[in-house]
């Protein structure tokens, strides 16, 4: 995106952490500390077949209290953090939905950071400058929690890398599939969809609706409607795009917050893929 976009300010912008000591530690050394115990447990269990972490080209993860959905995250990012050195991405682009400011198409913070606890990640929107669909929009960023609480764990495998925090309100799928397209023209450059499934039915009744969702994502399906994810705008946007880009998914880990932390009355759905890079 154009730099012009936002000089109206007099020098570097970062966007502080909204929900830190919330949906995640706020004290960076126990931050570090349950992430990498969440990914060494994810270490634990086996890749399933297909999901070679060097063909991982997007991650679908979700977004809640680490203490409710953290450890199925982990199980994606687990396969990152597997993956060659000399073979991660330089980039990570982190599509997530708006749960407080509305809006239409897709959204950068006016900012030229993200900070977390755990250090402050370069915004390099770099390939985007062309698309009509992407504005900057400082409110609908400010407090989102969907994109913030994917940043450590990337951070923590990754380091302080540039990263392309992407708002999406109301957007058909083609139109984040453009953008999902012209992101990953950089073939350094990993997705990351952040998505929960399903929200407030009994356990026995999410378990159900999520495993429908679930085949749907799989089959490629980019119709998912919002009551079946709250991502569904961006995930179906990489559902759009995978064909054309030879990408195929993968269910890593499932389960909802009756299993971890919650109430078994009124649960909240979670799951993890992997979309890895096909033979052509």
């Amino acid at each position: 995106m154009s730099r012009a976009l936002w000089t109206d300010r007099p020098g570097p912008v970062t966007r502080p952490p909204a929900v830190a000591g919330m949906f995640y530690p706020a004290d960076p050394g126990e931050l570090a500390a349950w992430i990498d115990g969440a990914l060494n447990r994810a270490a634990a269990m086996p890749v399933p077949e297909g999901d070679d972490p060097g063909r991982v080209r997007a991650l679908v993860v979700p977004h809640a209290g680490y203490v409710y959905s953290g450890h199925t995250a982990a199980r994606g990012y687990d396969l990152l953090r597997r993956r060659d050195p000399a073979r991660r991405p330089r980039r990570v682009a982190v599509l997530g939905p708006t749960h407080r400011v509305g809006i239409r198409g897709l959204a950068l913070p006016r900012a030229d950071f993200m900070a977390t606890p755990l250090g402050s990640c370069p915004i390099d929107p770099a390939g985007l400058e062309e698309l009509a669909q992407v504005r900057i929009n400082a409110a609908t960023h400010a407090e989102e929690h969907s994109i913030e609480v994917q940043v450590p764990f990337i951070q923590r495998i990754l380091g302080d890398l540039p990263i392309v925090p992407l708002a999406v309100g109301q957007a058909e799928p083609q139109e984040v599939a453009e953008v999902i397209e012209s992101l990953v023209a950089d073939p350094q450059t990993l997705i990351v969809i952040s998505s929960d499934l399903s929200h407030y039915h009994p356990h026995d009744v999410a378990r159900r609706l999520d495993d429908q969702t679930i085949a749907r994502v799989l089959a490629g399906d980019d119709s998912i409607e919002p009551d079946r994810a709250c991502g569904c705008r961006p995930l179906d946007g990489l559902l759009h795009a995978a064909p054309g880009l030879g990408w195929s998914a993968h269910l890593l880990a499932a389960c909802t917050s009756g299993d971890t932390a919650g109430d078994r009355s009124r649960v909240v759905g979670y799951a993890s893929f992997a979309l890895t890079e096909e033979d052509r």
